[in-house]
């Protein structure tokens, strides 16, 4: 029997970058959501591990070692004796490196399958650890809810009862390399960068916690923009869409989303922006 789980994109509502660690990292604060848009991943069980990836965005995710679906399913087998193992085939249609966590999010859809099969809980040391080792952010996907995510993405609090968020996310195609974005920032280990802390999320009404949402940042939005600047026509292009209530880009970019009151505004601005850029990737979305 087949097993199958979507993998949805991950959306940094928030990103205040603390300092600079003396260990090099970046230490974070981010209030993490999931969109209903993402990838698709189907595990059927076999003797050997193997991948296929269909989809828009298939040529670019990699395959073999350099795809992170089995990076962590060979980091899981590794501590798990005699775990059952199968074809995995990743239905790809987010981005690649465009700051929504597409990746880290197969990886993390890759070991809930495995789990399932396996009979593993999602607290199971091995599979908490397979996720730790097979990126940053893969911890905080491996059950994709709205949580607060610290230090350098291992620290991850609750999940949290967002509202639902009508959102618009917005990619010009154009990948943008983490490592690069960090470095643009220019901290020295041992170095903070000055700004508010990050408010406390509690539970809130939508209008309330955009208010709150106005009151935070992402860090690393400017730095990303001298190095790709289509960020900031994306991000203008979504402040001008009817009812946007809030623009920013997620992670390290390019991607931007817009927030809005209900869907129908959301889905008329998604097209609005489609119209005016027929080559970008434009997907209305609900967050939480």
């Amino acid at each position: 029997m087949s097993l199958a789980t979507r993998a949805p994109a991950k959306i940094n509502l928030t990103l205040h970058v603390l300092g600079r660690r003396a260990d090099g990292y970046h230490a974070l604060e981010s209030l993490v959501a999931f969109a209903s848009t993402g990838d698709d991943l189907r595990l059927e069980p076999a003797e050997t591990l193997s991948l296929t990836v269909s989809g828009p965005t298939a040529p670019l995710a990699g395959v073999d070692a350099d795809n992170l679906v089995l990076k962590a399913a060979r980091l899981l087998a590794e501590r798990v004796p005699d775990l059952r193992v199968g074809h995995f085939h990743l239905t790809k249609r987010l981005p690649v490196a465009a700051g929504i966590g597409g990746g880290s999010s197969d990886a993390a859809a890759a070991l809930r399958l495995l789990a399932r099969l396996n009979g593993l809980p999602l607290s199971h040391p091995a599979l908490r650890e397979a996720a730790r080792l097979t990126g940053a952010d893969v911890s905080v996907c491996l059950e994709p809810r709205a949580r607060m995510m610290r230090g350098v993405g291992e620290e991850l609090g609750p999940a949290l009862h967002l509202p639902r968020l009508f959102a618009v996310l917005v990619n010009p195609r154009v990948p943008v390399e983490t490592p690069a974005v960090f470095k643009a920032l220019g901290l020295q280990p041992g170095d903070d960068l000055p700004g508010a802390r990050h408010p406390d999320i509690a539970e809130a009404s939508q209008a309330s916690l955009l208010e709150v949402l106005k009151t935070t940042r992402n860090d690393l939005e400017p730095a990303a923009c001298r190095i790709l600047p289509v960020i900031v026509e994306a991000s203008r292009l979504v402040s001008e869409t009817k009812g946007c209530r809030l623009a920013r880009m997620s992670g390290s970019g390019a991607t931007v989303f817009g927030i809005y009151d209900d869907g129908k505004t959301a889905v008329a601005a998604a097209r609005w922006i489609a119209r005016r850029q027929l080559d970008w990737w434009v997907k209305a979305t609900i967050l939480r």
